[in-house]
């Protein structure tokens, strides 16, 4: 959860700082899912599996500064812990585990009329995959029953806001992520799709 609470202080931070200079701020939690390449076996019987599923939560911030050009970031993390499971000629590997993304992204964003508007997107993430032990393994500050794998993302996704009452909105997303070096799971791109609801903040909030 360290990853987690250091996107919450930072976004904390930016919140206080750039409040007085955003022409808008924009920020939501949602629910949504994973959607990637199937599970696939290669010629030499090593298996590799998918990413796909899971209900992964989410919460995002996006601030609008000038011209509709703004920039935001978020976070989506699995709920539940799912099975990771890779099989070969003379192997079997299995651990819980739990896959993270966050980005920080340039923005574009726009209100087409009342009660619609949207934002488009793209930047730099990652993806944690965190595979979980029997165990705890203890450093200076703090122990974690954990293993993480990191890969570098670059993100792009776009969104509609249709606000429903005053300035609150929901929210339908789609994003993409580009995997760098995703060799845990077969493909190096997800999908994730989710809905959200949200707050804009205008100027004078």
């Amino acid at each position: 959860m360290k990853k987690l609470l250091a996107f919450v202080f930072f976004a904390g931070a930016l919140f206080f700082t750039l409040t007085a200079q955003a022409q808008e701020f924009h920020g939501a939690f949602g629910f949504g899912s994973i959607k990637a390449p199937s599970a696939t076996t290669d010629s030499n019987g090593t298996n590799f599996p998918s990413v796909s599923g899971g209900l992964y939560p989410s919460f995002s911030g996006f601030f609008i500064l000038k011209h509709h050009i703004g920039f935001g970031g978020e976070a989506a993390w699995r709920a539940h812990q799912a099975v990771y499971t890779a099989t070969g000629s003379n192997f079997l590997f299995q651990a819980p585990y739990r896959p993270i993304f966050y980005d920080f992204d340039a923005v574009y964003g726009a209100k087409f009329n009342k009660k619609f508007g949207g934002d488009v997107m793209a930047g730099i993430g990652g993806e944690d995959l965190r595979f979980y032990t029997p165990y705890y393994t203890c450093g200076f500050t703090s122990c974690t029953n954990y293993q993480s794998s990191n890969h570098f993302a670059g993100h792009f996704a776009a969104d509609i806001r249709y606000y429903f009452w005053g300035n609150a909105f929901i929210r339908p997303e789609a994003h993409y992520y580009l995997i760098h070096n995703n060799v845990e799971f077969n493909g190096a791109n997800a999908a994730r799709f989710t809905i959200s609801i949200g707050y804009s903040f205008m100027p004078g909030f």
